[in-house]
């Protein structure tokens, strides 16, 4: 009798020992399938020079690049992509000083560019390109100090432009409206100071986060509604305000590259002090990040990023002393083997 007892509880024993390693294994699996959602494949190439902080700007189906350096120079040439046909046309140069660091951003059917530096000094102005007649019209100076390294948002037909390094690293937030062609003060950034944070729009508000700071890779997030001129603080890429047992988060991080897609925003690469690969879906309505497919291409920082459709396109970039001019498209509804 004594002996099926314990034939029983060590037959119990190896039950809830395979029950374990299953579920343990299932938890496992679909913690490391949100890794492998989104699909990445090669694009046409940029038909400029590689090249790193450059800066992008969408109208219509089209998206355009402009400014950047080389390792060299830096540049004023101006590309259109076409994605219906997967190709590149130059257009009529930036006509401001080549420059670096900028930031662009589209409003109201035109693109807009300015700030950014040149190794000399840093710039304020600003400029309209007309995409209907390839032409571009100079437009009322930034009226913060002139800076590189800032962030720009396009909202219902409104630009945003704000932080940033002029000498010292800056908060400050400003409205651009295209229909009077003025700039508004707005309520700065909450939180820290910071240049080269990373910035996206979402179901008409507008999201800021990461950067660096005299060093330090900034880890708040913070999300601003224009109808009220308010900033909100989001949980932070650390482990401070999340469940580090449930929830997955970026690590802070300067020079990534954004686009937004359904809704969504993605974060693509920069550098945490090493430059990185990695992508990661941002949901607002739950202020949860998810991680997606790592680029294809190399890792990189400064790389410039825009959705057309339902696709996500990360183009150019540095890694090192190395630019970039390949192209990547991403789908968010594959997975890493095209499925």
């Amino acid at each position: 009798m004594k002996s099926n007892l314990i034939l029983r509880n060590r037959s119990l024993y190896l039950l809830l020992l395979v029950l374990s390693v299953f579920v343990t294994t299932s938890c496992s699996d679909d913690e490391d399938d949100s890794t492998t959602i989104g699909y990445w494949t090669k694009d046409s190439d940029f038909a400029g020079v590689a090249r790193k902080s450059a800066v992008s700007f969408t109208i219509g189906d089209k998206v355009y690049v402009t400014t950047g350096y080389d390792g060299k120079s830096r540049l004023t040439d101006l590309w259109e992509f076409d994605p219906a046909k997967s190709s590149w046309t130059r257009k009529a140069d930036f006509p401001g000083k080549a420059r670096s660091g900028a930031v662009g951003f589209a409003a109201n059917g035109k693109g807009y560019v300015g700030t950014g530096y040149d190794a000399s000094e840093s710039f304020k102005d600003f400029w309209e390109y007309n995409p209907e007649t390839n032409t571009w019209t100079q437009v009322a100076d930034f009226p913060g100090t002139a800076r590189y390294g800032a962030v720009a948002l396009a909202i219902a037909d409104k630009g945003y432009v704000g932080a940033g390094y002029d000498g010292n690293h800056l908060k400050d937030f400003w409205m651009f409206d295209p229909a009077t062609g003025q700039w508004q003060e707005k309520v700065g950034l909450i939180g820290a100071k910071r240049l080269y944070a990373f910035a996206f729009t979402l179901n008409g508000k507008g999201y800021i986060g990461g950067g660096r700071n005299n060093g330090i890779y900034e880890a708040d997030f913070l999300e601003y509604t224009p109808e009220t001129d308010t900033w909100r603080k989001m949980k932070s890429l650390n482990s401070t305000d999340r469940d580090t047992d449930v929830e997955s988060f970026p690590s802070p991080r300067a020079s990534a590259a954004t686009f937004e897609i359904g809704g969504r925003g993605y974060l693509v690469g920069g550098t945490t002090g090493s430059i990185m690969g990695d992508v990661w879906e941002y949901e607002p309505s739950t202020d949860i990040w998810t991680q997606r497919t790592s680029l294809s291409g190399t890792a990189r920082e400064s790389a410039v990023a825009f959705a057309i459709g339902n696709y996500g396109y990360v183009v150019t970039g540095a890694y090192s002393t190395y630019n970039f001019d390949d192209m990547w498209k991403y789908n968010p509804s594959l997975n890493s083997d095209g499925e």
